[in-house]
């Protein structure tokens, strides 16, 4: 893609799934790539990752929940590389429960790390893009279920269609400045956080039933699409979401006209 080679890319939560594809992605596009990761428990599917992407990418450890270890990561980020041109907020997680069943403890906490973390990395881009001159890139990976709502699993869902404003609203305070900040909203993933419903073929079938194009993408579709925006073939695009779901905002139970 046209851009992005010699960029400096810092990508959160990369060690597995998107995450991993987005920075393997970039690699190929011969970006420069920092890969995030949050613990020791991940450190050795990121050092994987590290390995598969070559070139001068490094490993950055930060729970991205936490502000401080942010400002850490970001610092680290542009000292090894001199500067930073791209963000990719990808870190996330889910809890599902059923609505009045669900803790306080883990709405929190997918709050924060789904929308807060998302806030701290961007602001910390942010501060760093008005520092010197160019600008700089920001993709959040939202979801289908920022406009699709997700029963049993609210916190998610309140988490992306928050996200959706942030890039909005960033967007539109920035681009002034030369920022341009968008998201991608995927929909089925074949990643290992949905290795329940891949690996059973029942459970895989009624995924798939409701997305119009039948079948799940492959991690490596959604990554070319973080590429293409962050990337200068998309240089008059910001405040956007691009949903890459096969169809599924399209309202797949409309396929049939029952409603007239």
């Amino acid at each position: 893609m046209k851009g992005l080679a010699g960029k400096n890319v810092l990508i959160t939560g990369a060690s597995s799934g998107i995450g991993r594809a987005i920075a393997l992605r970039f690699a190929q596009e011969r970006s420069n790539v920092a890969l995030n990761y949050r613990s020791a428990a991940e450190r050795a599917d990121a050092e994987a990752a590290l390995a598969e992407a070559g070139g001068r990418s490094i490993l950055v450890e930060a729970d991205v929940a936490l502000e401080s270890a942010v400002k850490d990561m970001v610092t680290q980020t542009i000292e090894h590389f001199g500067r930073l041109d791209i963000l990719i907020n990808n870190a996330g997680i889910q809890f599902p429960a059923p609505s009045h069943e669900a803790s306080a403890a883990d709405f929190d906490r997918v709050l924060d790390v789904n929308l807060r973390g998302p806030f701290l990395c961007s602001r910390e881009a942010i501060r760093h893009f008005l520092s010197r001159p160019g600008g700089g890139v920001i993709v959040n990976n939202s979801s289908v279920h920022q406009i699709v709502p997700k029963p049993t699993y609210l916190s998610y869902s309140v988490s992306k269609g928050a996200i959706g404003n942030l890039t909005r609203t960033l967007a539109l305070e920035y681009a002034a400045d030369g920022i341009r900040v968008n998201a991608v909203g995927p929909g089925a993933v074949v990643t290992p956080i949905n290795r329940a419903w891949i690996d059973d073929p029942a459970r895989r079938a009624v995924v798939e039933s409701h997305i119009p194009m039948g079948r799940a993408a492959d991690p490596a579709e959604i990554a070319a699409v973080f590429a293409f925006l962050a990337s200068d073939e998309a240089a008059y695009i910001t405040g956007q979401t691009l949903f890459a779901c096969g169809g599924i905002t399209l309202y797949p139970e409309f396929r049939t006209a029952w409603s007239s």
